[in-house]
């Protein structure tokens, strides 16, 4: 069992806290599919992985030719993940008891996913009372491949010193970005970042296979 003292916690949510990553890596694919788009690049997932939504967007305007305003593109593709945040869309492995073994603590949401998607899961998993607040990348308005900026307004929300806070995240390039900004960081282990486990091993002060494995 590994242990930090800290007094506040960031989560990333899809494939840190959700097991959701495998429909996100499906996503473009199929919105592009459903806009009758013929040549779709064979390494879309790995394009779209380090991509907030309005990235995605972007990309579909510039590089895919999507002719729609970024807008309607972020619209469209919530709309056809939202009832799975709304039915299905379950906890990684030993996500809940961390949270409640850990309530006394200051906690937030840092993520790329649109703040309504994420309110619906987590009030159908009865968990949106341990945090104080959900933040997202359209919000801070850049994502987190780009910038830690998400993470530093995290923090200065929570009311707490970067270093007194843990960031869990299973994408390396949301690692990388919370390290540069001086935050304790979490790996958390998703199958959809298999290729990078490696690195993330590096990169992070902690890696866990499931929540279970680490303690405040």
């Amino acid at each position: 069992m590994v242990g930090v003292k800290r007094k506040g916690l960031i989560f990333d949510l899809d494939g840190t806290l959700l097991d959701s990553m495998a429909d996100w890596d499906n996503i473009g694919g199929e919105y592009l599919i459903g806009k009758g788009i013929k040549n779709i690049p064979q390494n879309l997932k790995e394009i779209l992985k380090p991509k907030s939504l309005s990235e995605a967007a972007e990309y579909f305007i510039q590089d895919i030719k999507l002719n729609l305003p970024p807008e309607q593109i972020m619209d469209e593709i919530n709309l056809l993940i939202e009832e799975k945040y709304k039915f299905r869309f379950n906890p990684k492995d030993g996500a809940l008891d961390f949270l409640e073994n850990n309530k006394h603590l200051k906690m937030c949401i840092a993520t790329a996913t649109d703040k309504h998607l994420v309110e619906h899961a987590l009030k159908r998993l009865e968990i949106d009372e341990y945090f104080d607040f959900v933040i997202t990348s359209r919000e801070v308005g850049n994502g987190k491949q780009q910038s830690p900026d998400i993470f530093i307004k995290a923090a200065e929300k929570l009311g707490l010193a970067i270093d007194e806070v843990v960031v869990f995240e299973d994408a390396l390039h949301a690692i990388i970005t919370a390290k540069s900004a001086g935050f304790y960081t979490v790996g958390v282990y998703e199958t959809a970042f298999e290729d990078d486990h490696q690195e993330i091993q590096q990169i992070a002060d902690v890696f866990i296979d499931n929540f279970s494995e680490f303690e405040i």
